[in-house]
């Protein structure tokens, strides 16, 4: 269990200076600068484009021209599935878990937040809380049938730009029942829709709801859901999605936080700032120039590990993906 209570009571911090946090995902990358007292001052959400060094060195550019005159980074806290390589680029204080992060961000802004849903670009959590500690979670396994990457396809397969996606659907009038379990039979039914001469609305009302019912069925796995109820990341931006939850838990209050898609990078911001307290940060300072990962195997035991390396202009600086500290060390 991870208790959350004393960070998000503390009245105060410690050092004098800004706390930086970054959550990078499969799909999207998301920094959010927090001042002394806590309050988000500056927050981003990019897409990597595959590219997540590169996105890294851009979020950072756009970070340094954010921060006022004569202020600093004092701490540094990175999450997501990208978190050891957003630590090594930046040098993190912090490197924690999604479930974590994302616990401690929300808890930040609603302490009475009981349950939160979170439903990115290729995954999809659960995280249950119970007193300011995280009791539960789950997250999807291998379908992306209840992501944002679902609604994305079928999105593009029907011309329909995502950021409209939601408010087309809600002007559905009969929403269609399409099959959620399987991104592949929620496809073949919505060209079969589509080809029997089915309103678009329609559709996209099916997949919206389709979504919700495999999330609720695959990633909440049958199991209570208490209010209130957090709803965030990039497809909470969705208004319609966020209808088809409302309808599908009647009774509960399902809220999406001021900063949706931040909760988890100011998780780790919090995280971080509790981690240096008065002491030093280790965050390496703005890095400009190429950068590039290259891979190799560990040579010190059988174990052989698969190393990580980011690599600058002046050669390597940071490795990571070992058991031990031998094949991270530089």
């Amino acid at each position: 269990m991870i208790d959350t209570t004393e960070l998000t009571e503390r009245p105060k911090w410690g050092p004098p200076s800004w706390s930086l946090g970054v959550d990078i995902g499969s799909v999207t990358i998301k920094f959010v600068l927090l001042d002394e007292g806590g309050k988000v001052q500056y927050d981003s959400y990019a897409r990597t484009e595959g590219s997540p060094v590169h996105a890294l060195a851009a979020g950072s550019r756009q970070v340094r021209e954010q921060l006022p005159k004569g202020s600093e980074i004092g701490a540094v806290g990175t999450t997501g599935s990208g978190r050891f390589l957003a630590g090594a680029f930046l040098g993190a204080d912090v490197v924690k878990n999604e479930i974590t992060a994302h616990a401690v961000g929300t808890l930040h802004w609603r302490p009475d937040i009981a349950t939160i849903i979170e439903i990115g670009g290729q995954d999809s959590k659960i995280v249950h809380l119970r007193d300011g500690m995280v009791r539960d979670f789950a997250m999807n396994t291998v379908c992306a049938a209840g992501t944002g990457a679902f609604l994305d396809q079928q999105a593009f397969r029907l011309s329909i730009p995502i950021d409209e996606f939601g408010p087309f659907a809600l002007t559905a009038a009969s929403p269609l029942r399409i099959a959620g379990r399987c991104s592949v039979f929620a496809e073949s039914d919505m060209i079969h829709y589509q080809q029997t001469g089915h309103e678009k609305a329609d559709i996209c009302m099916g997949l919206c709801q389709a979504l919700v019912r495999n999330y609720l069925n695959n990633v909440a796995r049958g199991k209570a859901i208490r209010g209130p109820v957090s709803f965030q990341g990039g497809v909470a931006f969705n208004r319609a999605i966020l209808k088809c939850f409302q309808d599908a838990l009647p009774g509960r209050e399902i809220v999406t936080p001021p900063h949706s898609t931040g909760c988890g990078a100011i998780g780790a911001a919090l995280l971080a700032r509790e981690a240096v307290g008065e002491g030093r940060t280790k965050f390496r300072g703005w890095q400009e120039g190429d950068f590039r990962i290259s891979q190799s195997t560990c040579p010190h035991c059988g174990n052989q590990c698969k190393i990580c390396s980011l690599n600058g202009e002046q050669g390597a600086l940071a490795r990571w993906g070992g058991r031990c500290d031998r094949g991270n060390a530089l």
